[in-house]
C-alpha cells in the first residue's frame, strides 16, 4: 500500500472513531461509553483504536484540539481594520449545531477539562503565530502572556454563549467579540510601535 493510500485509510479510520464517539454521546452518558462501544459503532478493531488513541478521553480531547487549531490558523493579530483579528463566527456556527453535544459534556462533567485543555492548546498555537509578529514584540509583554489572554477571551466568550443557550446568533456574537477585542489590540499596537526615525 502506498503512503498516500495509507494516509487516507488512517484519516478515514480516525474520522469514523470521532463520529462514533459523537453519536454515542448523543445517546448515552459519556461515563457509560466504553472503547468497545466506540469501535463497534465505528466498525474498527481494538488494536486499530489503540494505535491512534490511548483511551476515549484521548479521542475526545484530540477532536477538541483539531477544532481549535482552525481558530489559531485564521487568527491574525496584525489584521487591517475591517478584518477580524480572531474570526470566530464559524466556531460559533459549528458549536450551535453541536449544542446538544455540549449539554452532554456538561452532564458528564467534562467541560472544565476540555476548556482547560482548549485554552492551553489555543494559547500555545497563538503564541507561535504571535511570536512571528514584529509589532507584538514592541508591546512590552511576552507573546506567551499575550496569547494566553486572547485564548481566555475566546473561550470565555464561547462558554458564556453556550451556558446561556446561545442568546445571539453566531454572526452577532462574532461582531460583538470583535468590537470589544480588536480595537483594544489595534490601539495598543498603534501606540507601542515606535515611529520610524525621520
Amino acid at each position: 500500500m502506498s503512503d498516500h493510500a495509507q494516509d487516507r485509510r488512517t484519516a478515514k479510520t480516525v474520522a469514523a472513531l470521532r463520529a462514533a464517539l459523537m453519536e454515542l454521546m448523543h445517546e448515552k452518558h459519556y461515563d457509560s461509553i466504553t472503547v468497545q462501544d466506540i469501535i463497534d459503532r465505528a466498525n474498527v478493531g481494538r488494536s486499530t483504536f489503540y494505535s491512534h488513541f490511548r483511551d476515549k478521553e484521548d479521542l475526545l480531547v484530540g477532536d477538541w484540539k483539531r477544532f481549535f487549531q482552525a481558530i489559531a490558523d485564521y487568527t491574525n493579530i496584525a489584521a487591517p481594520g475591517g478584518q477580524p483579528i480572531a474570526p470566530i463566527e464559524p466556531v460559533f456556527a459549528h458549536l450551535k449545531d453541536m449544542h446538544a453535544l455540549y449539554r452532554a459534556l456538561v452532564r458528564s462533567g467534562k467541560t472544565d477539562r476540555l476548556f482547560s485543555v482548549g485554552i492551553d492548546y489555543l494559547a500555545q498555537k497563538l503564541e507561535e503565530k504571535i511570536g512571528q509578529s514584529t509589532e507584538v514584540s514592541s508591546l512590552g509583554v511576552t507573546p506567551e502572556f499575550f496569547a494566553y489572554l486572547l485564548s481566555l477571551q475566546i473561550f470565555g466568550t464561547l462558554k458564556w454563549w453556550l451556558d446561556r443557550d446561545m442568546p445571539h446568533i453566531p454572526k452577532e456574537m462574532s461582531r460583538m467579540f470583535e468590537s470589544l477585542v480588536s480595537p483594544g489590540i489595534r490601539a495598543v499596537l498603534s501606540e507601542r510601535v515606535p515611529n520610524p526615525v525621520s
